[in-house]
Protein backbone atom coordinates (compact mmCIF):
# COMPACT_ATOMS: atom_id res chain seq x y z
CA UNK A 1 0.00 0.00 0.00
CA UNK A 2 1.24 3.48 -0.88
CA UNK A 3 2.68 5.28 2.14
CA UNK A 4 1.77 8.86 3.10
CA UNK A 5 4.16 11.21 4.92
CA UNK A 6 2.97 14.57 6.20
CA UNK A 7 5.56 17.18 7.17
CA UNK A 8 4.26 20.08 9.25
CA UNK A 9 6.50 23.11 8.86
CA UNK A 10 8.25 24.18 5.65
CA UNK A 11 11.40 25.88 6.83
CA UNK A 12 14.90 24.40 6.52
CA UNK A 13 14.14 21.19 8.41
CA UNK A 14 10.80 20.35 6.86
CA UNK A 15 11.88 21.11 3.30
CA UNK A 16 15.13 19.17 3.62
CA UNK A 17 13.25 16.22 5.08
CA UNK A 18 10.90 16.13 2.09
CA UNK A 19 13.72 16.16 -0.46
CA UNK A 20 15.80 13.72 1.59
CA UNK A 21 12.90 11.26 1.63
CA UNK A 22 12.82 11.29 -2.15
CA UNK A 23 16.60 10.90 -2.29
CA UNK A 24 16.35 7.87 0.01
CA UNK A 25 13.75 6.30 -2.28
CA UNK A 26 10.47 7.06 -0.54
CA UNK A 27 7.76 6.21 -3.09
CA UNK A 28 4.70 7.40 -1.19
CA UNK A 29 3.01 10.80 -1.16
CA UNK A 30 4.68 13.69 0.68
CA UNK A 31 2.60 16.63 1.88
CA UNK A 32 4.51 19.69 3.14
CA UNK A 33 2.32 22.13 5.10
CA UNK A 34 3.04 25.62 6.41
CA UNK A 35 0.95 28.59 7.50
CA UNK A 36 3.42 30.95 5.78
CA UNK A 37 2.08 31.68 2.27
CA UNK A 38 5.54 32.28 0.79
CA UNK A 39 7.52 29.65 -1.04
CA UNK A 40 9.85 28.23 1.66
CA UNK A 41 12.82 30.54 2.19
CA UNK A 42 16.17 30.81 3.94
CA UNK A 43 15.79 32.18 7.48
CA UNK A 44 19.28 33.52 8.34
CA UNK A 45 19.07 36.43 5.85
CA UNK A 46 15.93 37.78 7.53
CA UNK A 47 17.92 39.76 10.11
CA UNK A 48 20.69 40.55 7.63
CA UNK A 49 20.45 41.13 3.86
CA UNK A 50 16.66 40.80 3.59
CA UNK A 51 16.30 43.51 6.22
CA UNK A 52 18.82 45.95 4.76
CA UNK A 53 18.35 45.33 1.03
CA UNK A 54 15.30 45.97 -1.12
CA UNK A 55 14.84 42.45 -2.49
CA UNK A 56 11.70 40.26 -2.50
CA UNK A 57 11.61 37.17 -0.30
CA UNK A 58 11.44 35.06 -3.48
CA UNK A 59 15.16 35.80 -3.93
CA UNK A 60 15.82 33.72 -0.83
CA UNK A 61 13.79 30.62 -1.73
CA UNK A 62 15.21 27.30 -0.52
CA UNK A 63 14.21 25.57 -3.76
CA UNK A 64 12.55 26.74 -6.97
CA UNK A 65 8.83 26.02 -7.11
CA UNK A 66 9.25 23.56 -9.97
CA UNK A 67 11.63 21.48 -7.83
CA UNK A 68 8.75 20.51 -5.56
CA UNK A 69 6.65 19.48 -8.54
CA UNK A 70 9.46 17.47 -10.11
CA UNK A 71 9.96 15.56 -6.84
CA UNK A 72 6.20 15.11 -6.41
CA UNK A 73 6.13 17.02 -3.12
CA UNK A 74 2.71 18.52 -2.45
CA UNK A 75 3.00 22.05 -1.05
CA UNK A 76 0.19 23.35 1.17
CA UNK A 77 1.18 26.95 1.86
CA UNK A 78 -0.90 29.42 3.83
CA UNK A 79 -2.65 26.57 5.63
CA UNK A 80 -2.65 25.71 9.34
CA UNK A 81 -2.82 22.29 10.91
CA UNK A 82 -5.50 22.36 13.59
CA UNK A 83 -5.06 18.88 15.03
CA UNK A 84 -3.13 15.66 14.76
CA UNK A 85 -5.29 12.63 15.53
CA UNK A 86 -2.99 9.65 16.22
CA UNK A 87 -5.91 7.26 16.82
CA UNK A 88 -7.15 7.65 13.25
CA UNK A 89 -3.72 8.64 11.84
CA UNK A 90 -5.13 11.80 10.29
CA UNK A 91 -4.48 15.53 10.48
CA UNK A 92 -7.08 18.29 10.23
CA UNK A 93 -6.37 21.54 8.37
CA UNK A 94 -8.04 24.91 8.86
CA UNK A 95 -9.46 24.50 5.34
CA UNK A 96 -11.53 21.55 6.58
CA UNK A 97 -9.33 19.03 4.76
CA UNK A 98 -8.56 15.79 6.58
CA UNK A 99 -5.37 14.08 5.44
CA UNK A 100 -4.40 10.52 6.39
CA UNK A 101 -0.80 9.67 7.21
CA UNK A 102 1.57 6.82 7.83
CA UNK A 103 4.31 9.11 9.18
CA UNK A 104 4.21 12.67 10.49
CA UNK A 105 7.28 14.89 10.82
CA UNK A 106 6.86 17.88 13.11
CA UNK A 107 9.09 20.73 11.95
CA UNK A 108 6.99 23.43 13.58
CA UNK A 109 9.94 25.51 14.79
CA UNK A 110 9.49 28.19 17.41
CA UNK A 111 7.57 31.43 17.88
CA UNK A 112 9.12 34.76 18.78
CA UNK A 113 8.24 35.95 22.27
CA UNK A 114 6.34 39.20 22.77
CA UNK A 115 6.28 39.88 26.52
CA UNK A 116 3.04 40.26 28.47
CA UNK A 117 3.43 43.76 29.88
CA UNK A 118 1.07 46.68 30.50
CA UNK A 119 0.42 48.53 27.26
CA UNK A 120 1.78 45.85 24.92
CA UNK A 121 -1.62 44.85 23.57
CA UNK A 122 -2.70 48.42 22.81
CA UNK A 123 0.56 49.78 21.38
CA UNK A 124 1.37 49.76 17.69
CA UNK A 125 4.79 49.74 16.03
CA UNK A 126 6.05 46.85 18.14
CA UNK A 127 7.65 44.04 16.15
CA UNK A 128 9.34 40.69 16.41
CA UNK A 129 11.67 39.29 13.74
CA UNK A 130 11.01 35.66 12.94
CA UNK A 131 9.29 35.50 9.54
CA UNK A 132 9.44 37.27 6.19
CA UNK A 133 6.16 39.00 7.06
CA UNK A 134 7.78 40.39 10.23
CA UNK A 135 10.65 41.91 8.24
CA UNK A 136 8.35 43.30 5.54
CA UNK A 137 6.32 45.06 8.24
CA UNK A 138 9.48 46.56 9.75
CA UNK A 139 10.71 47.74 6.36
CA UNK A 140 7.34 49.32 5.53
CA UNK A 141 7.39 51.18 8.82
CA UNK A 142 10.92 52.44 8.18
CA UNK A 143 10.00 53.65 4.70
CA UNK A 144 7.20 55.77 6.16
CA UNK A 145 9.58 57.69 8.44
CA UNK A 146 12.36 60.19 8.14
CA UNK A 147 15.29 59.63 10.52
CA UNK A 148 13.48 56.95 12.55
CA UNK A 149 14.58 56.20 16.09
CA UNK A 150 14.74 52.46 16.70
CA UNK A 151 14.79 50.58 19.99
CA UNK A 152 15.75 46.91 20.12
CA UNK A 153 14.84 44.92 23.22
CA UNK A 154 17.13 41.95 23.74
CA UNK A 155 20.84 41.62 23.00
CA UNK A 156 21.05 38.03 21.83
CA UNK A 157 21.98 37.15 18.27
CA UNK A 158 18.73 38.35 16.67
CA UNK A 159 18.95 41.68 18.48
CA UNK A 160 22.60 42.17 17.57
CA UNK A 161 22.22 41.13 13.92
CA UNK A 162 19.19 43.40 13.56
CA UNK A 163 21.10 46.28 15.10
CA UNK A 164 23.99 45.75 12.68
CA UNK A 165 21.66 45.65 9.67
CA UNK A 166 19.83 48.82 10.71
CA UNK A 167 23.09 50.65 11.37
CA UNK A 168 24.20 49.72 7.84
CA UNK A 169 21.14 51.65 6.68
CA UNK A 170 22.24 54.61 8.78
CA UNK A 171 19.44 54.44 11.35
CA UNK A 172 20.10 55.33 15.00
CA UNK A 173 19.72 52.24 17.19
CA UNK A 174 19.40 51.87 20.96
CA UNK A 175 19.80 48.32 22.24
CA UNK A 176 18.40 47.31 25.65
CA UNK A 177 19.27 44.12 27.52
CA UNK A 178 17.79 42.85 30.78
CA UNK A 179 21.02 41.12 31.83
CA UNK A 180 24.19 42.97 32.82
CA UNK A 181 25.86 42.19 29.49
CA UNK A 182 24.98 41.13 25.96
CA UNK A 183 24.91 37.46 24.86
CA UNK A 184 24.57 36.45 28.49
CA UNK A 185 22.76 33.18 27.74
CA UNK A 186 24.93 31.95 24.87
CA UNK A 187 28.51 33.17 25.19
CA UNK A 188 31.19 33.94 27.76
CA UNK A 189 32.35 37.41 28.76
CA UNK A 190 35.27 37.67 26.25
CA UNK A 191 32.95 37.04 23.28
CA UNK A 192 30.38 39.45 24.71
CA UNK A 193 33.03 42.14 25.26
CA UNK A 194 34.21 41.81 21.66
CA UNK A 195 30.73 42.34 20.25
CA UNK A 196 29.89 45.12 22.70
CA UNK A 197 32.93 47.04 21.49
CA UNK A 198 32.09 46.24 17.85
CA UNK A 199 28.55 47.61 18.11
CA UNK A 200 29.57 50.69 20.04
CA UNK A 201 32.24 51.40 17.41
CA UNK A 202 29.43 51.34 14.81
CA UNK A 203 27.31 53.79 16.78
CA UNK A 204 24.86 51.49 18.58
CA UNK A 205 23.89 52.76 22.02
CA UNK A 206 24.00 49.81 24.44
CA UNK A 207 21.96 49.77 27.65
CA UNK A 208 22.57 46.58 29.67
CA UNK A 209 20.77 45.92 32.94
CA UNK A 210 17.50 47.40 31.65
CA UNK A 211 14.25 45.55 32.31
CA UNK A 212 11.16 46.75 30.47
CA UNK A 213 8.14 47.24 32.73
CA UNK A 214 5.47 48.79 30.47
CA UNK A 215 4.80 50.37 27.09
CA UNK A 216 2.61 53.28 26.04
CA UNK A 217 1.93 55.06 22.79
CA UNK A 218 1.73 58.77 22.10
CA UNK A 219 0.75 59.75 18.60
CA UNK A 220 2.62 57.32 16.38
CA UNK A 221 5.56 56.80 18.73
CA UNK A 222 6.24 54.22 21.42
CA UNK A 223 7.32 55.06 24.96
CA UNK A 224 9.07 52.28 26.84
CA UNK A 225 9.27 52.51 30.62
CA UNK A 226 11.94 50.52 32.45
CA UNK A 227 11.93 49.26 36.02
CA UNK A 228 14.59 51.81 37.04
CA UNK A 229 12.25 54.63 36.01
CA UNK A 230 14.08 55.53 32.81
CA UNK A 231 12.19 55.83 29.52
CA UNK A 232 12.85 55.61 25.80
CA UNK A 233 10.67 57.12 23.09
CA UNK A 234 11.10 55.50 19.67
CA UNK A 235 9.36 55.28 16.31
CA UNK A 236 9.40 51.50 16.50
CA UNK A 237 10.60 48.81 18.88
CA UNK A 238 11.85 45.39 17.82
CA UNK A 239 11.78 42.55 20.37
CA UNK A 240 14.49 39.90 20.20
CA UNK A 241 14.04 38.35 23.63
CA UNK A 242 13.91 34.72 22.57
CA UNK A 243 11.50 32.12 21.25
CA UNK A 244 9.15 29.43 22.51
CA UNK A 245 9.09 26.05 20.79
CA UNK A 246 5.86 25.47 18.87
CA UNK A 247 4.56 22.43 20.75
CA UNK A 248 0.77 22.96 20.86
CA UNK A 249 -0.02 20.38 18.17
CA UNK A 250 2.27 17.85 19.84
CA UNK A 251 0.82 18.37 23.31
CA UNK A 252 -2.77 18.15 22.09
CA UNK A 253 -1.89 14.93 20.25
CA UNK A 254 -0.54 13.45 23.50
CA UNK A 255 3.19 13.59 22.73
CA UNK A 256 5.63 13.95 25.62
CA UNK A 257 7.23 17.39 25.88
CA UNK A 258 10.11 18.69 28.00
CA UNK A 259 11.45 22.10 26.91
CA UNK A 260 10.22 21.02 23.48
CA UNK A 261 8.84 17.88 21.85
CA UNK A 262 10.86 15.11 23.47
CA UNK A 263 12.54 12.85 20.90
CA UNK A 264 14.85 9.87 21.15
CA UNK A 265 18.16 9.37 19.35
CA UNK A 266 16.23 8.40 16.19
CA UNK A 267 14.33 11.73 16.29
CA UNK A 268 11.16 9.80 17.10
CA UNK A 269 8.58 11.18 19.53
CA UNK A 270 6.72 9.26 22.23
CA UNK A 271 4.12 8.17 19.64
CA UNK A 272 5.12 5.74 16.91
CA UNK A 273 5.46 7.18 13.39
CA UNK A 274 5.58 10.81 14.63
CA UNK A 275 9.01 12.39 14.36
CA UNK A 276 10.21 15.88 15.27
CA UNK A 277 13.18 18.02 14.35
CA UNK A 278 14.75 21.43 14.76
CA UNK A 279 13.81 24.27 17.10
CA UNK A 280 10.61 22.60 18.35
CA UNK A 281 12.22 19.50 19.87
CA UNK A 282 14.48 18.56 22.75
CA UNK A 283 16.69 15.52 23.19
CA UNK A 284 19.59 14.09 25.15
CA UNK A 285 22.70 14.93 23.14
CA UNK A 286 25.06 11.91 23.16
CA UNK A 287 28.22 14.00 23.49
CA UNK A 288 27.00 16.28 26.25
CA UNK A 289 24.67 13.81 27.99
CA UNK A 290 22.17 16.51 28.83
CA UNK A 291 18.78 17.61 27.54
CA UNK A 292 19.21 20.25 24.84
CA UNK A 293 17.04 22.19 22.43
CA UNK A 294 19.19 23.55 19.61
CA UNK A 295 18.10 26.56 17.57
CA UNK A 296 20.19 26.28 14.42
CA UNK A 297 19.77 25.57 10.74
CA UNK A 298 22.48 22.91 10.89
CA UNK A 299 20.68 20.94 13.60
CA UNK A 300 17.35 21.05 11.76
CA UNK A 301 18.89 19.93 8.46
CA UNK A 302 20.94 17.14 10.02
CA UNK A 303 17.92 15.82 11.89
CA UNK A 304 15.80 16.07 8.73
CA UNK A 305 18.20 13.87 6.78
CA UNK A 306 18.41 11.39 9.65
CA UNK A 307 14.62 11.12 9.88
CA UNK A 308 14.39 10.42 6.15
CA UNK A 309 16.87 7.56 6.50
CA UNK A 310 15.06 6.19 9.56
CA UNK A 311 11.65 6.30 7.88
CA UNK A 312 13.30 4.21 5.16
CA UNK A 313 14.36 1.65 7.77
CA UNK A 314 18.03 2.49 8.46
CA UNK A 315 17.66 3.00 12.27
CA UNK A 316 20.41 5.61 12.68
CA UNK A 317 21.16 7.69 15.80
CA UNK A 318 21.68 11.44 15.88
CA UNK A 319 25.26 12.30 16.87
CA UNK A 320 26.00 15.54 14.98
CA UNK A 321 28.16 18.16 16.68
CA UNK A 322 26.17 21.42 16.73
CA UNK A 323 27.51 24.52 15.02
CA UNK A 324 26.22 28.04 14.60
CA UNK A 325 27.23 31.30 12.97
CA UNK A 326 26.44 35.00 13.13
CA UNK A 327 27.41 37.79 10.71
CA UNK A 328 27.50 41.33 12.11
CA UNK A 329 28.96 44.18 10.06
CA UNK A 330 32.14 42.66 8.56
CA UNK A 331 32.65 40.29 11.48
CA UNK A 332 31.91 36.56 11.40
CA UNK A 333 31.35 34.53 14.54
CA UNK A 334 31.48 30.74 14.15
CA UNK A 335 30.56 28.60 17.14
CA UNK A 336 30.88 24.85 17.48
CA UNK A 337 29.72 22.69 20.35
CA UNK A 338 27.53 23.50 23.34
CA UNK A 339 29.17 25.48 26.14
CA UNK A 340 26.67 24.61 28.89
CA UNK A 341 28.49 23.34 31.96
CA UNK A 342 31.88 24.91 31.23
CA UNK A 343 34.02 25.76 34.27
CA UNK A 344 37.12 27.25 32.65
CA UNK A 345 38.08 29.15 29.50
CA UNK A 346 41.08 29.73 27.30
CA UNK A 347 41.09 32.98 25.32
CA UNK A 348 43.41 33.07 22.33
CA UNK A 349 44.35 36.24 20.44
CA UNK A 350 46.27 35.82 17.20
CA UNK A 351 49.42 37.81 16.48
CA UNK A 352 48.71 38.36 12.79
CA UNK A 353 45.33 40.11 13.23
CA UNK A 354 43.91 41.85 16.30
CA UNK A 355 40.38 41.27 14.95
CA UNK A 356 40.82 37.52 15.44
CA UNK A 357 39.76 35.97 18.71
CA UNK A 358 38.85 32.48 19.83
CA UNK A 359 37.30 31.41 23.13
CA UNK A 360 37.69 27.76 24.15
CA UNK A 361 35.23 26.34 26.70
CA UNK A 362 36.30 23.46 28.94
CA UNK A 363 34.68 21.33 31.61
CA UNK A 364 37.79 20.33 33.50
CA UNK A 365 40.10 19.16 30.72
CA UNK A 366 37.34 18.28 28.24
CA UNK A 367 36.77 20.69 25.37
CA UNK A 368 33.05 21.54 25.09
CA UNK A 369 32.82 24.38 22.58
CA UNK A 370 34.68 27.09 20.69
CA UNK A 371 33.72 30.64 19.70
CA UNK A 372 35.81 31.67 16.69
CA UNK A 373 35.68 35.34 15.68
CA UNK A 374 37.10 36.06 12.22
CA UNK A 375 39.07 32.88 12.70
CA UNK A 376 38.05 29.99 10.47
CA UNK A 377 41.11 27.99 11.48
CA UNK A 378 40.08 28.01 15.16
CA UNK A 379 36.60 26.88 14.16
CA UNK A 380 37.86 24.04 11.93
CA UNK A 381 40.49 22.80 14.39
CA UNK A 382 38.14 23.18 17.36
CA UNK A 383 35.64 20.97 15.54
CA UNK A 384 38.35 18.43 14.77
CA UNK A 385 39.66 18.37 18.35
CA UNK A 386 36.17 17.86 19.79
CA UNK A 387 35.36 15.03 17.42
CA UNK A 388 38.63 13.37 18.36
CA UNK A 389 38.18 14.11 22.09
CA UNK A 390 41.68 15.54 21.94
CA UNK A 391 43.28 16.48 25.26
CA UNK A 392 44.71 19.98 24.75
CA UNK A 393 47.56 21.75 26.51
CA UNK A 394 45.83 24.94 27.64
CA UNK A 395 49.05 26.90 28.10
CA UNK A 396 50.09 26.17 24.53
CA UNK A 397 46.57 26.91 23.31
CA UNK A 398 46.63 30.36 24.92
CA UNK A 399 50.06 31.15 23.45
CA UNK A 400 49.62 32.84 20.04
CA UNK A 401 53.24 32.06 19.18
CA UNK A 402 52.33 28.38 19.04
CA UNK A 403 50.38 27.49 15.89
CA UNK A 404 46.88 26.12 16.59
CA UNK A 405 47.65 22.98 14.63
CA UNK A 406 50.38 22.14 17.16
Amino acid sequence: MNQKCIIIGASHGGVNCAFALRKEGYQGSIDLIDADPNLPYHRPPLSKTFLNEDLPISQYSLWAEESYSSENINLHLGKRVLRILPESKTIVLDTGEILPYDQVVLATGAKAIMPSLPGIEEAKNLYTLRTAADVVAIKERLKSLQNPEIAIIGAGFIGLETAASLRKLGHPVSLYEREERILSRVAAQPTADYFSALHQAHGVQLFPGKTLSSVSETGNRVTMIFTDGSTKVADLAIFGIGVRPAVRLAQEAGLTTDSGILIDDHCQSSIADIYALGDCCSFIHPRYRRLVRIESVQNAVDQAKLIAKNIMGQSLSYEALPWFWSDQYDTKLQMVGINQGYDNLVVRRELDNDRKLSVWYFEGTRLLAVDAINNAKAYVLGTKYMKEDRLLDKELLANPEVPLSK
